[in-house]
């Protein structure tokens, strides 16, 4: 698709938790090592689970050593000059500047790759995911299966103690199959608590 390696560009790969986002970064990792691309590979540093701030892990127990960064200029300022492939995991927890990071080194003929979920707990575009999506060359939105009815996943369901959590509680919280599910448009739950409490007190008062 893409020829000389004077030219750079931007591939980004979305969509809902457990579809697979950070096994597919992987795999262009190690296809652009096979290469003998020289590779980089970053990640949030708020990403902890399974092999530490210091790997890239999938859910399917595959793991590569990333360099954790808490702003994407530290990115710009680690990448090596002779860097070939750039891969940046989790990237929904980056600030903005990331876009212009990834513009700046597809300008130099760095092969970007970026993976992330692109849609917070609410269903709403969660940080600069929207942003990477409509400057990347390249978009693959991957999916999940709604483990409620098994139709195609494309919502991230976050659970407290088994239910739902409520749409006021904060955007960012890391964790894994012990606080989120997979889930499609239908299935996915996302109840405000206001709401809820005025459905309560309206009860009462009618039992009054």
């Amino acid at each position: 698709m893409y020829h000389g390696a004077q030219y750079g560009w931007i591939e980004v790969i979305s969509g809902v938790m457990f579809s697979g986002k950070s096994e597919e970064l992987l795999r262009r990792v190690r296809r652009a090592l096979i290469a003998r691309k020289k590779v980089q590979v970053f990640k949030s540093h708020l990403d902890d689970r399974y092999g530490g701030v210091f790997r890239v892990s999938s859910h399917d127990g595959a793991a590569f050593d990333a360099h954790p960064v808490h702003a994407s200029v530290q990115i710009a300022e680690l990448v090596r000059l002779d860097t070939d492939v750039v891969a940046i995991d989790e990237a929904q927890f980056l600030d903005d500047g990331i876009v212009r990071v990834a513009n700046d080194l597809a300008d130099r003929g760095v092969r970007v790759i970026v993976a992330g979920t692109d849609m917070d707990f609410r269903g709403e575009p969660f940080g600069p995911m929207p942003l990477l999506l409509a400057v990347a060359e390249r978009v693959d939105k991957l999916h999940a299966i709604c483990v409620r009815c098994g139709d195609l996943a494309t919502r991230n369901q976050r659970l407290i103690d088994g239910r739902p959590a409520p749409a006021e509680g904060p955007t960012i919280q890391v964790g894994g199959a012990e606080s989120y599910e997979a889930r499609c448009r239908r299935c996915h739950e996302v109840p405000h608590v206001d709401r809820a409490q005025t459905e309560l007190t309206m009860g009462e008062g009618s039992r009054a």
